[in-house]
């Protein structure tokens, strides 16, 4: 075992071969050829057994966030409830505000706001509408003719449909953390979207989106918790 331990040694700090000999007779107490064979023959399986833990090293492919869209797009609807709180500098106490959200597959996105009052976004195809109830307001939008709404709701969007192309276009990304808990971040690639929002932080596991949370130039911010509903 000793001799075994003294050759893996020697063979990773890459000593010459006349440095293990010189050694083997200094240590060997009269046995050196004895040693010294028992340290040759050793060497190949040392190698053997070390190949399988290189090939893992070199294979095992890495998860990424090409790999994490893929899993999103396997998702083709999505039910769920809301908790949102969004700070604002010229408030003491975060407004709240809850609802449902529902996603069909690959650009239908449905949120209505039950709680405090009744509201309604609805993006469709890429026209969004806009519905207060309360204060009977209904408006439409091509999101396309307005480039700073649009990248906003295609940072939702783009994500939950695992569209990558899209969401390129519109921010540089970082993926962090793992497939049983991961965090995107999208940075606006355009100053013009970072007037509406600097940061989008989107959370989750698996193909499961937890939260979202926005960030403006100003400091205000919002955060949504995201419960999806079970079947």
């Amino acid at each position: 075992m000793r001799i075994l331990l003294n050759l893996n040694l020697a063979l990773r700090a890459n000593v010459p071969l006349s440095r293990l000999r010189e050694r083997v007779r200094r240590e060997g107490n009269g046995h050196g050829v004895f040693h010294y064979q028992k340290w040759i023959f050793a060497a190949p399986v040392i190698f053997l057994l070390y190949i399988p833990v290189l090939c893992r090293a070199e294979t095992a492919p890495s998860w990424n966030l090409q790999q994490l869209m893929l899993s999103l797009a396997q998702v083709k609807e999505a039910k769920a409830k809301f908790v949102e709180r969004k700070f604002l500098g010229v408030l003491k106490q975060p407004l709240e505000s809850t609802g449902t959200l529902l996603f069909q597959a690959p650009d239908h996105v449905e949120k209505h706001t039950l709680t405090p009052k009744l509201e309604s976004l609805i993006l469709d195809h890429g026209v969004l509408t806009i519905e207060i109830k309360t204060r009977n307001i209904k408006r439409t939008l091509v999101i396309q003719e307005y480039p700073a709404i649009w990248a906003f709701v295609e940072s939702i969007r783009s994500t939950l449909a695992g569209d990558l192309a899209t969401l390129e276009r519109f921010y540089k990304i970082k993926l962090e953390g793992d497939s049983a808990h991961w965090k995107v971040q999208l940075l606006p690639i355009e100053a013009k979207i970072r007037d509406v929002v600097s940061e989008v932080l989107i959370s989750g596991h698996g193909h499961s989106v937890d939260s979202i949370e926005t960030f403006e130039l100003n400091g205000d911010h919002s955060l949504m918790k995201v419960v999806e509903d079970t079947p």
